[in-house]
């Protein structure tokens, strides 16, 4: 007959494996940035310019695309008139070269 296993060598093999996982997941690249005050504002303030970069780059695109395409309608007038004042003063303000800083 086996004898049963010892409650204490395998609590102490589930505690190594336990200590070995929690130096694992220090280690991780995720909690080092949050153990350190200035590399979490840094890494929060890197993805708050990312965040305001795309969404303006997006929103602008967005806008273009909807401008053009409502332009494009002549068959309603109020939208028609108005989508062609808006693609008016896009190509406006592409030929304005820029003023010159003295």
């Amino acid at each position: 007959m086996t004898p049963p296993p010892d409650p204490d060598h395998a609590l102490q093999s589930e505690l190594a494996a336990l200590r070995r996982q929690v130096e694992l997941l220090n280690g991780h690249r995720f909690l080092r940035v949050q153990n350190s005050l200035w590399r979490m504002m840094g890494y929060n303030f890197m993805r708050g310019l990312a965040v305001g970069l795309g969404t303006v780059v997006g929103a602008t695109i967005l806008v273009s695309v909807a401008a053009y395409f409502l332009a494009q309608i002549n068959f309603i007038p109020i939208v028609g008139d108005w989508a062609a004042m808006i693609a008016q003063e896009i190509q406006v303000n592409r030929m304005e070269p820029e003023p010159v800083q003295p």
